[in-house]
């Protein structure tokens, strides 16, 4: 056993014991050198690390690693091994003589589970998404288009009838986000985990995608394939919590290494799982080097932070007494916000034209906005919000809705306040809640035809867009990770419609520059009715930048026509009508306006001019101002 202690340098130490050194995938973990391996490992309170693999019988103390001074690293050389073997770090603590077998808590390959060991790994793949990548940052800016398709990749399709491959999916997947025009796809986690049962949110490969799909190099071949194809990449990425599987990061060298000791501050009671130390500075460079390394070497474009909530507040999930106020009562957990705000800073300096995207349900105020201001940094948030208010006010039979308007109009209160994604995610289809279109009310033909008035009032307000696969399916279970999606309705009832609504929906929005470009700022959207309760109509203008194409919508959340319709426009002219979710094509009645309506002079809503429409039932239209016409 050889120690070079050449390759961590003094600053390496002292930026990794400081909280700031990002690229620790470069330094930890097993690396191929000349003749051998190289390994190191953050265990400072352990007596002895030693390798053990297949290449030394798993034999405990056969190839022990030293001490790299007072930073808690141990490192050493084998010599006369190389990509492929399998190993851990064999710790003995101490104190209370405990001994355990870790997985490397940087490798960059795994066994697939149940199997726990790392695998020493080269990555090998050359990438040919130059051109995505030198405007990747372009695509995901906030006036942009951005439409998102989240998958669960083992739950998406079973190509030859068990779980697919990264490497022989990717032009599947390519082929279907393509025809259906979205921008973006998002991948539940592919990092390393042992209870598939999770979704992957319970991490133990924080530098390692899942062995489930493939290797490193597979994965890296989907997603190049993807930009190719003109698709960015967004990974969910979690830094809220981690599973106590005895190889993972818990009481990794006898203590309480990466989590708190005090269960208070160190258990999650939604997960049963164990919390970070944010305060702990060679956590903080674990964690931002794992959110730089998956946007570097895999060209990931941005990451959403899942859990983002759970880590501002001390006393989430738990009761009086469960928590650990701060000295002046308060709950904001001072060391996640500080480490959040580090995180993007890091990202955003590091690695240009990505983004962070916050999975977070409270006020919390500023999530997207830059740490300068007081902010925590993030590119986008969810908006959750708008999602419970949404699908709850669309769940009742349109005879009530008049009495809940305001669950539809009170978001534009607060729309601009963070650069949001209107989210209709995973979550919404698990746990009992059933599908979207199970909890749509009326008949089968309603229950569609409320799906697709979900999906362009969606598409028509300001915020990015994200759907869950199988929203073009329209199936009636809820989604299940044991299953592939049902692609048996692709051609049910109304399915092919559903399908075409959503195309002509991403498709419109790249068009309109006045769909896309104020969904993060205040110039895009103008009220023009949003007080007819009683007929459960909303209008809205969307403004384009330059305010020369505006876009009038008009939704109407009850099963009756409107057939004469007047609503207040800002100028005389025709309006065209560019979507209506009632067209035949759709699996819709048929119902709308011979393709324009055109002003008459006659002032109303506050504005200039005006046109009557015919409103088609539970349907939104969408009307595009064209000057000369």
């Amino acid at each position: 056993m050889t120690t070079d202690s050449s390759f961590l340098t003094p600053d390496d130490l002292y930026l990794f014991n400081e909280g700031t050194h990002y690229r620790l995938y470069d330094k930890l973990g097993a690396r191929v050198a000349d003749g051998g391996v190289r390994f190191g490992v953050w265990a400072p309170n352990a007596e002895a690390v030693s390798v053990v693999g297949d290449f030394n019988g798993w034999n405990a103390g056969a190839n022990p690693l030293s001490p790299r001074g007072e930073s808690g690293i141990w490192e050493g050389t084998v010599p006369g091994i190389g990509a492929g073997v399998l190993y851990k770090f064999h710790i003995r603590s101490r104190f209370g003589g405990y001994q355990v077998d870790k997985a490397d808590p940087m490798a960059l390959r795994s066994e697939c589970p149940p199997k726990t060991a790392s695998v020493v790994h080269e990555m090998t793949h050359q990438w040919g998404d130059a051109t995505w990548m030198g405007e990747r940052g372009r695509r995901i800016a906030h006036r942009q288009p951005v439409s998102i398709y989240e998958l669960h990749l083992g739950s998406w399709r079973h190509p030859d009838g068990h779980a697919p491959n990264y490497r022989a999916i990717a032009s599947h997947l390519a082929d279907h986000v393509d025809q259906l025009g979205f921008t973006h796809v998002e991948l539940l986690p592919i990092q390393e985990h042992p209870f598939y049962g999770s979704w992957g949110y319970q991490v133990t490969g924080y530098f390692s995608p899942t062995a489930r799909y493939g290797t490193p190099e597979d994965l890296m071949f989907m997603i190049d394939h993807l930009h190719q194809r003109g698709i960015g990449v967004i990974l969910d990425w979690v830094p809220a919590h981690f599973p106590t599987d005895e190889h993972g990061l818990a009481f990794f060298d006898g203590t309480y290494l990466y989590e708190h000791a005090d269960p208070r501050k160190g258990f999650h009671p939604d997960w049963t799982t164990a919390i970070y130390n944010y305060g702990r500075s060679e956590v903080k460079s674990f964690l931002i080097s794992s959110a730089i390394f998956w946007l570097d070497r895999y060209h990931v474009d941005a990451l959403r932070i899942d859990g983002v909530a759970s880590m501002l507040y001390l006393d989430y999930s738990r009761e009086p007494g469960e928590w650990i106020p701060n000295p002046d009562g308060s709950n904001e957990n001072h060391e996640a916000v500080a480490f959040l705000r580090r995180l993007n800073e890091a990202v955003y300096a590091t690695v240009p034209g990505v983004q962070t995207i916050a999975e977070e349900s409270t006020a919390w105020p500023g999530v997207s906005r830059p740490t300068s201001a007081g902010g925590l940094g993030f590119g986008y948030k969810w908006d959750l919000g708008w999602m419970h208010d949404t699908l709850v006010y669309l769940t009742r039979d349109p005879v009530h809705r008049s009495h809940h308007h305001d669950e539809l109009t009170f978001r534009a209160i607060y729309q601009y306040h963070e650069n949001y994604v209107l989210p209709l995610s995973h979550d919404e289809v698990v746990h009992g809640k059933g599908s979207l279109l199970s909890n749509m009310p009326g008949d089968k033909w309603q229950k569609l035809a409320n799906l697709r008035l979900l999906y362009g009032y969606q598409y028509a307000l300001p915020g990015k867009k994200l759907l869950f696969m199988g929203s073009e399916l329209a199936p009636w279970d809820e989604w299940h990770h044991d299953a592939e999606l049902d692609w048996g309705l692709e051609h049910a009832f109304g399915r092919d419609g559903l399908a075409a609504w959503l195309r002509d929906l991403n498709r419109t929005y790249r068009a309109e520059p006045a769909l896309h470009e104020g969904d993060n700022e205040s110039f895009g959207f103008e009220w023009i009715d949003l007080g007819d309760r009683e007929s459960s109509v909303l209008s809205f203008l969307r403004w384009d930048q330059a305010r020369q194409a505006p876009v009038a919508v008009v939704c109407n959340f009850t099963p009756v026509p409107r057939e004469r319709h007047r609503i207040g426009l800002p100028v005389e002219g025709t309006w065209r009508e560019i979507l209506n979710s009632d067209a035949g094509i759709y699996g819709g009645s048929q119902r709308g306006n011979l393709g324009a309506v055109v002003t008459d002079g006659e002032p109303w809503h506050g504005r200039p001019t005006s046109a009557v429409l015919h409103l088609p039932p539970l349907a939104c239209v969408m009307l595009r101002y064209e000057p000369n016409s």
